[in-house]
């Protein structure tokens, strides 16, 4: 199951730096993953510092 990034989200980029297959990008006002790429691993939400991505 694919992570989701909250409104929570403070923009940091912790998230896009620590996915293993680069499934986080920049989005217009927070981060955004890709669903499709996402595999499921949890890295993401183990390094955002606000607790913004669980799973959906």
């Amino acid at each position: 199951m694919a992570y989701k990034i909250s409104d929570a989200c403070i923009s940091c980029g912790t998230c896009a730096d620590g996915c293993p297959v680069g499934a986080i990008s920049e989005g217009d006002t927070q981060y955004c993953i890709d669903a499709d790429a996402c595999v499921s691993c949890g890295a993401c939400a183990d390094n955002c510092p606000v607790g913004a991505i669980s799973e959906e």
